[in-house]
C-alpha cells in the first residue's frame, strides 16, 4: 500500500463488503485504485471505497450523493451503495459498485460518443426535480486550485509567466471569484474519460461516476477538456468532432444546436488549458524535471491564449 490512508481504507472496504467478522474469499486481493490527496480509493470484490479529501464539505457531500442515487439520474450517474456512512481519520468515506473503466491501452475504443450523450443528459435534468439544495460546480474552483498549487512549487519564472497571463486574461467567474453568467444546470464539474464506467461490470452501459465537483453551473464547462485538447492539437479532430456531434445529437443544452460551438466553449476551454498546464508545471517542478512534449504544447496553447482576447471565438485562438 502507498500510504496509512490506503492501508486503513482497505479494512473499512473488506469490513462493508463482507460484515466485520466474514473472512474474505473474494478471488483477488483489496487494490488501491487512487492515492491521491484528493482522495483514495480502494476495491475489494464488487465493492469500492473511497476517502474524501480532508477538506470535503459534508453537507455538499450529501447533496451530491443525493443526486448520484436519485432516480431522475439512473442511467446517467453511477449511484453509491446503500451502506452506513463511514468515517477515517476525519474523512468521509463512501461506498459504490464496481464498474469497468475505460482501458487507457485502447484510446481509439474511448467511448467519446457515450460520455458526449451522458452529459447531455446530465445537463438537461430539470434542476427543481432534484433532492435539496444543490453547491456550485467546482470546475472554475479546481482551475484556481491548480494555479495556486503551480505557484507554490516555484517552477521557472518564464514558465509561469505564460500561465499567470493566460489566467490573468480570463473572466472571474472563470478563475472561480464570481458566479458563471447564464442559466445554471446540473453539471459533473471534472469530465474526463476516467471517470466513466461501464456498470454491471464488464460490459454494462457506461456511466459517469465521481460527485466531489458535482453541482450547479454552465454546463459548457464540462465539455471544455476535450475542446481544450482539441484546440491544443492533443485530441485529433474526428475525436472531437464524434464527441461535440454525439452531445448535439442528444440535444445538448450546452451549446446550440445550429451554430459554431466555440463561442460558448471559448472561456471555459481556455480556463481547463490553464488548468493542465499549470499542474503540468507543478508536477514537473516538484520532479526537477523538463517538460515533455505533451506538456510543451499545453504551454505553447496558453502563450497563444494570452494574446487573443477570450470574448473571440476559440477557433481564432488557435
Amino acid at each position: 500500500m502507498s500510504s496509512s490512508v490506503a492501508r486503513a481504507l482497505t479494512a473499512t472496504v473488506r469490513a462493508a463488503a463482507h460484515g466485520p467478522h466474514a473472512e474474505c474469499t473474494c478471488p483477488a486481493r483489496p487494490t488501491v485504485l487512487a492515492d491521491r490527496d484528493d482522495g483514495t480509493v480502494v476495491r475489494d470484490g464488487a465493492t469500492v471505497a473511497k476517502a474524501h479529501a480532508p477538506d470535503t464539505d459534508r453537507t455538499e457531500l450529501a447533496a451530491r450523493l443525493a443526486v448520484a442515487a436519485h432516480p431522475a439520474l439512473a442511467g446517467v450517474l453511477l449511484a453509491p451503495l446503500d451502506l452506513p456512512a463511514a468515517e477515517l481519520d476525519g474523512r468521509q468515506v463512501t461506498f459504490w459498485p464496481h464498474g469497468t473503466p475505460v482501458d487507457a491501452d485502447a484510446p481509439q475504443e474511448a467511448p467519446w460518443e457515450e460520455a458526449a450523450a451522458l452529459l447531455a443528459r446530465l445537463h438537461a435534468t430539470p434542476v427543481e426535480a432534484l433532492p435539496g439544495s444543490l453547491p456550485a460546480m467546482r470546475g472554475p474552483h479546481k482551475a484556481a486550485l491548480a494555479v495556486a498549487r503551480m505557484r507554490r512549487t516555484g517552477p521557472p519564472e518564464q514558465v509561469a509567466a505564460v500561465v499567470e497571463r493566460a489566467w490573468s486574461a480570463l473572466p472571474p467567474w472563470a478563475r472561480a471569484e464570481s458566479t458563471a453568467p447564464g442559466p445554471a444546470r446540473l453539471c459533473h464539474g471534472d469530465l474526463h474519460l476516467g471517470q466513466l464506467v461501464r456498470h454491471p461490470a464488464p460490459h454494462g452501459p457506461w456511466l459517469l461516476i465521481d460527485v466531489d465537483d458535482l453541482g450547479l453551473g454552465d454546463p459548457a464547462w464540462d465539455l471544455a477538456r476535450p475542446a481544450a485538447w482539441f484546440a491544443a492539437g492533443l485530441l485529433a479532430p474526428e475525436e472531437w468532432l464524434r464527441f461535440i456531434g454525439s452531445y448535439a445529437a442528444a440535444a445538448g443544452p450546452a451549446v446550440p444546436l445550429d451554430a459554431d460551438p466555440w463561442p460558448v466553449l471559448d472561456v471555459p476551454a481556455r480556463a481547463l488549458t490553464v488548468q493542465t498546464a499549470a499542474l503540468a508545471v507543478a508536477k514537473a517542478t516538484a520532479a526537477r524535471r523538463e517538460l515533455d512534449e505533451v506538456e510543451l504544447a499545453l504551454l505553447d496553447a496558453c502563450d497563444r491564449m494570452a494574446s487573443v482576447p477570450p470574448q473571440l471565438p476559440a477557433e481564432a485562438a488557435k
